[in-house]
């Protein structure tokens, strides 16, 4: 008996369609699907998971100096005239960082072999392309899931089953995140 369900698919749309879901459900929280891709879905995330988890506080905070661009009160960096150039002026700041322990990196390598770049699009049409924003979801399965998860053992999805689907009958359920 195979260990994976095939879904119809080749191997290469397959995990395409899977890292697809996978992607959107620790994005948004939950996702509607079919009863078998929801199955395969909930095995990859709850790894996923696991692994957020078990390393979510192996780190060490480290202070940096880092120099930053001077800003007026427009938002737009102050320049300043030196040897006949216009230069931009900057200042020194103290910053704390988190710096992963080398198991922490990783897992997070791992989990972005999965996970695909997802970026946050404004509704409003006027500067869409502008504030654009990438969303983080390593930093999100650290820093969210895994305190929310750590008392649990496993079984972070629900799956809910809503009804058929009335183009093919497809049994289409509702997974979640706990």
């Amino acid at each position: 008996m195979a260990k994976y369900r095939k879904l119809g698919r080749t191997s290469s749309q397959r995990k395409a369609l899977l890292r697809n879901q996978v992607t959107a459900l620790l994005c948004h929280g939950k996702i509607v699907t079919t009863e078998a891709r929801a199955k395969e879905v909930r095995k990859i995330a709850e790894g996923l998971i696991a692994l957020a988890v078990k390393e979510k506080d192996n780190y060490e905070t480290v202070t940096v100096t880092a120099k930053v661009p001077v800003k007026d009160k427009d938002g737009k960096r102050v320049k300043e005239v030196v040897d006949g150039k216009k230069v931009t002026k900057y200042e020194s700041v103290q910053k704390e960082i988190k710096k992963d322990l080398p198991t922490r990196i990783h897992a997070r390598r791992q989990i972005l072999r999965v996970l695909y770049p997802v970026v946050e699009v404004p509704k409003e049409a006027a500067g869409r392309k502008r504030n654009t924003r990438e969303i983080d979801l390593v930093a999100k399965l650290f820093d969210e899931y895994g305190p929310k998860y750590v008392d649990r053992k496993g079984g972070y999805t629900r799956i809910v089953k809503i009804g058929q689907r009335k183009g093919d009958a497809a049994m289409e359920v509702i997974l979640e995140l706990v």
